[in-house]
């Protein structure tokens, strides 16, 4: 069976990772052999350093043992191919892509700690919006951080999109406020909004964002019409504790998750999706601003999996 979206990028990205998840779940699981308890038990103890989250790793194992109970599976082969298929399940959302506002700018806010991939998550997504044909806006209101400020001007003149900002510092509902406006006034199709991530002010922060939002609405007033949290593969279970915590303050509706090349702790996603319940529109795997995947659950697993079915493309 041939996967068309299960890019070469993709499978690249997720070697490292699959050599951890489904490298150990081999050993755990030796093809050829009748499936009991003690090997259940060795699974599920490998499970536990795949970075899933204890209690998703309960859940699959309780999968296991029930399908196990009830003879549905009998071999470490079936086993194997019933672990496939429930985490097809597990990670799959129907939502698609990016919503977009009926009629005007839509407003996508993104919000993400320092160091987790936010700014070049952003020129990515705009980079791929402006490919398409549609007319970008970035707003640079992490303004704490002059960094962040500059990294996001210099991916707006690499990527040929515009840029509302102000000096660092500045207030960061301002820099919203007047991107909004130009947002209207130049009939752009997209407005993305960088905000700052700071969960160690979780107050601090709710007030910043929940004023952001405000301002925006008084020129666009369905907005933010996607709220986007971007997590760092890397940090494993500290990214399913990030998500949680950023639900506190925020309606998050999409995540964007990065730098899953060169990660073995890409099985976080898995907990992410099951704890968190948030979908997963988007992955990064790789620097340059093409470097993007819309997150398809089939193409993940049957790359976490290695399937030969690689398209060439990506």
């Amino acid at each position: 069976m041939v996967f068309g979206k299960l890019t070469r990028a993709l499978k690249n990205g997720l070697q490292k990772t699959r050599e951890k998840v489904v490298g150990g779940l081999k050993a755990a699981l030796p093809f050829g052999r009748d499936l009991d308890d003690d090997l259940i038990e060795e699974m599920e103890e490998y499970l536990y350093t795949a970075d899933m989250g204890p209690r998703t790793v309960a859940r699959i194992t309780e999968a296991v043992r029930d399908a196990y109970k009830s003879k549905e599976i009998k071999t470490t082969d079936e086993c194997f191919s019933f672990l496939k298929g429930y985490l097809r399940d597990l990670l799959r959302d129907d939502r698609g892509g990016l919503r977009r506002a009926p009629s005007g700018p839509t407003v996508v806010l993104v919000a993400g700690v320092n160091g987790s991939g936010k700014t070049t998550s952003i020129a990515k997504l705009a980079h791929r919006l402006s490919r398409d044909g549609d007319k970008v806006l970035l707003a640079a209101a992490d303004t704490f951080r002059a960094a962040a400020v500059e990294q996001l001007v210099t991916w707006s003149e690499r990527i040929g999109c515009q840029i509302v900002r102000q000096n660092t510092g500045s207030d960061p509902a301002a820099v919203a406020f007047d991107a909004a406006e130009a947002a209207v006034s130049r009939d752009v199709d997209w407005l993305i909004v960088d905000t700052a991530g700071r969960l160690h002010t979780q107050k601090n922060l709710m007030q910043e964002l929940d004023k952001i939002k405000r301002v925006i609405t008084k020129k666009i007033p369905d907005a933010p019409h996607e709220t986007i949290l971007v997590l760092d593969a890397n940090t494993g279970q500290n990214a399913i504790n990030q998500a949680a915590e950023f639900s506190k303050v925020l309606d998050i509706t999409g995540l964007f998750l990065t730098k899953l090349d060169g990660t073995a702790k890409g099985g976080a996603i898995i907990g992410i999706r099951d704890q968190v319940a948030i979908p997963i529109l988007f992955i990064g795997v790789g620097e340059q601003q093409d470097h993007i995947e819309d997150f398809d659950a089939e193409a993940y697993v049957e790359g976490l999996f290695e399937l030969e079915d690689v398209s060439s493309n990506g």
